[in-house]
């Protein structure tokens, strides 16, 4: 009995871990954000570039890498300026109701902001009319936040 009771306690704790784990305003996966490229590189270099594990920073509830220390001290300075739009969740499928995972190398800086999309091409459908898509994300983001996207 004793044991039957430790193994279900046990499965619900490490549920809850898991399911509060996965709820974030943030896309990440494993606790690193936008599947750990450094967001400062696509405002300086204007292409995504990798950051690494040892050039890190903790914002927003998720780790954030960096490709340098340079890079990180701005993001610390300014982390709204740099993190992506809607957590770097995609931007058009926010604009659709639904949160979705992105991929780095579909990026647009608009009005200095950036956006990630899904993929390349749902980047395409994104640049028809991004200023229509941007209302539209603006306007679903505050009921999906903290929901659970499909990874």
């Amino acid at each position: 009995m004793k044991t039957n009771l430790f193994v279900l306690l046990l499965f619900l704790v490490s549920t809850s871990v898991q399911l509060l784990a996965q709820e974030t305003d943030v896309f990440q996966k494993d606790g690193i954000a936008i599947r750990g490229y450094d967001p400062v590189a696509y405002f300086k270099q204007s292409k995504p570039v990798k950051g690494q594990e040892t050039i890190s920073h903790d914002w927003n509830g998720v780790k954030w890498l960096f490709s340098s220390e340079e890079n990180k001290e701005d993001f610390k300075a300014n982390p709204e300026k740099f993190a992506p739009q809607f957590g770097g969740y995609c931007a058009y499928g926010l604009s659709e109701n639904h949160k979705s995972p992105t991929e780095p190398e579909a990026f647009t800086i608009m009005d200095d902001k950036l956006y990630l999309n899904y993929n390349l091409k749902v980047k395409e459908l994104w640049k028809k009319d991004i200023p229509g898509r941007i209302k539209k994300a603006n306007d679903f983001w505050p009921a999906l936040m903290s929901k659970t996207a499909k990874q």
